[in-house]
């Protein structure tokens, strides 16, 4: 069993949400995550004390949370000394469209650049539209953005892109990758 951490940072929750699956489906797989919010972690938090960490963020006006960069950047030493993902989380990644999927892509490029910190996973989510959070400015820059990421500019509901199966197969990607480094044997009826 590993001790695994998943940090996020989230706009409107939808990589919280994203972060608790991911945490489910490690807990499943017999490993012990521990997910903790970037913009509220606790003092004592050690990055050192665990096995592997994944870090996930949502995209707003092409940039990662901040504080997501800052926690990457205030442990980079400790990220790179163990076995790491990253997951993303952006309307571009919902889009068919492969210009708007390559944007996303660079999206994590610029934030390997930034921080220096090169993750062993990535994965690129589609997240969700909650038209129902959003005040009246923000509404109308999101109908902008979504009118050409995936047109669903209808604002009296909200939208899921989120692919659950996508998510967990990558979760379990990664596990099986931080079980080989560590050379751990996974549970019984692992996937």
């Amino acid at each position: 069993m590993a001790s695994i951490l998943v940090c996020y940072g989230t706009g409107e929750g939808q990589t919280a949400t994203v972060a608790d699956r991911v945490a489910d489906t490690l807990t499943d797989r017999g490993h012990d995550p521990t997910v903790v919010d970037a913009s509220d972690l606790p003092s004592d938090l050690a990055v050192a004390e665990f096995d592997a960490v994944l870090v996930g963020t949502s995209i707003h006006v092409g940039k990662q949370a901040s504080t997501v960069t800052s926690f990457v950047t205030d442990n980079h030493d400790a990220l790179v000394a163990r076995p790491t993902g990253f997951f993303q989380i952006s309307l571009s990644s919902a889009s068919d469209d492969p210009e708007r999927r390559a944007e996303a892509a660079g999206y994590v490029e610029t934030f390997v650049d930034e921080t220096g910190w090169q993750p062993d996973r990535v994965g690129l989510f589609g997240g969700a539209l909650r038209y129902s959070k959003y005040g009246f400015l923000k509404r109308l820059l999101m109908k902008r953005i979504a009118k050409d990421a995936t047109g669903d500019t209808d604002a009296s509901r909200d939208y899921e892109y989120t692919d659950w199966a996508e998510v967990e197969a990558f979760t379990n990607d990664f596990a099986a990758f931080v079980e080989g480094r560590l050379g751990l044997t996974p549970s019984v009826g692992d996937t």
